[in-house]
């Protein structure tokens, strides 16, 4: 399109006006020429004459009126570009009052020049100091821009469509979700770039299967010698030291748990398209009690493609988390036209501020806020965090409502 801008104010500035411009001297010349050999030959019988010819061979059309003189009145040079050209080409060539009439005569263009025995009218068709060419110029110009157009635009859908198809396969991945029918295809940079997404996803894939496969056996590792500690625990006579040694037990199997689920994470799990609200009152079931009341406050007909028990985790970890320290949660979910946002609140005492990223850090715990009855491992938050990452989404702590913490959840769609 700036092409075409270009050309056409070439063409424009420079052929068309110096083709209107070398047309407009033509007719002035040739209307000169009548008025000089009027001069030098007078008489009726040699104006006829010279009338005639002009007709014939400068395609004039000439008529004399004798004794009249234009009216007393201001000359309008004109708008367009030929009565331009035209009125510069009689003032350089004739010297002589004229006036210019276009919309007198249909397709003809009147020249009267002021004579001192009376007016010369002049009546020339308009082709002679107009270039049909601007027509063709612009027809050529809309006809090709148009074709031009519809081919580019072709061409920009072909390269365009891998592109999309390389960021929403990007996307997928990024929250988790598998994608086994995509194939590069595209230009070649387009090509070397979905390639190079591939081998990523091989590799990162392939990583955290030899990871999963290694946390198996250490799990099985420490658990067999875990179960015959308690098996010889269970064998003796039961007593204050044993019932120590057997919560101890019970604990670092906990712990050992804890620990080797935070490492495996959940990025092997296939997502799945659940039901929000069951799936939170479910929760919310299992961790309400007496002394803990939760509300879920979500709308039947929310859908959403997760991985299953990863988030289910995350939310168990963040309510359970809320119960550790409050009395009362509630549960909100926030549908939009981009993302899904979960609020968990709780009264409890909060979370400063200046200790709301560090909560995230593995193995965190503010004892200075934490009941002395209530164990941890200082993971909860971390693997919660780690789940919404997986998924794409991002996760934040700030003051709630009912007084204590909230953790806001934001999921793309």
């Amino acid at each position: 399109m700036l092409l075409q801008v270009v050309a056409t104010w070439i063409f424009y500035d420079r052929h068309w006006e110096t083709v209107t411009r070398r047309l407009a001297a033509s007719v002035a010349g040739e209307i000169s020429s009548v008025i000089d050999q009027r001069r030098h030959f007078p008489g009726i019988e040699n104006e006829a004459w010279i009338i005639k010819s002009a007709a014939q061979t400068l395609a004039l059309n000439i008529e004399f009126q004798r004794g009249k003189i234009f009216p007393n009145r201001a000359f309008d040079r004109g708008k367009s570009l030929i009565e331009r050209r035209l009125g510069d080409a009689l003032r350089e060539r004739v010297r002589k009052p004229f006036r210019i009439e276009i919309n007198s005569l249909p397709r003809t263009v009147s020249i009267l020049v002021q004579l001192p025995d009376g007016i010369l009218e002049a009546r020339v068709h308009e082709e002679r100091l107009f270039s049909s060419t601007t027509y063709i110029f612009i027809m050529w110009m809309v006809g090709t821009s148009l074709l031009l157009f519809a081919i580019a635009t072709v061409f920009m859908r072909n390269q365009v469509r891998p592109i999309r198809r390389l960021a929403r396969a990007v996307d997928a991945f990024g929250k988790g979700r598998d994608v086994p029918d995509f194939k590069p295809e595209g230009a070649t940079e387009i090509r070397q770039a979905a390639a190079a997404f591939s081998l990523m996803r091989a590799r990162v894939l392939r990583n955290i299967e030899q990871r999963t496969a290694m946390l198996s056996g250490v799990s099985h590792d420490l658990r067999t010698p875990l179960t015959r500690i308690k098996l010889q625990l269970a064998m003796l006579q039961k007593s204050e030291e044993i019932d120590a040694l057997e919560q101890d037990v019970v604990e670092m199997e906990k712990l050992v748990e804890e620990y080797l689920s935070f490492a495996r994470g959940d990025s092997t799990e296939k997502a799945e398209k659940i039901h929000l609200l069951e799936l939170l009152e479910d929760i919310a079931n299992k961790t309400e009690s007496d002394k803990i009341k939760i509300q879920i406050i979500c709308s039947e007909k929310l859908h959403m493609e997760l991985r299953p028990i990863g988030f289910r985790r995350c939310i168990s970890n963040l309510i359970n988390n809320a119960a550790t320290y409050g009395s009362r949660i509630e549960v909100e979910v926030i549908d939009s036209i981009n993302s899904i946002t979960f609020h968990i609140d709780d009264d409890g005492p909060g979370i400063p501020e200046i200790a709301r990223k560090k909560v995230f850090q593995p193995f965190t715990r503010l004892e200075s806020e934490r009941p002395p009855d209530i164990g941890g491992t200082g993971l909860g938050l971390t693997i919660a965090r780690d789940i919404v990452l997986s998924h794409g989404g991002n996760i934040d702590i700030s003051d709630s409502p009912l007084g204590g913490a909230r953790v806001q959840i934001k999921l793309p769609i």
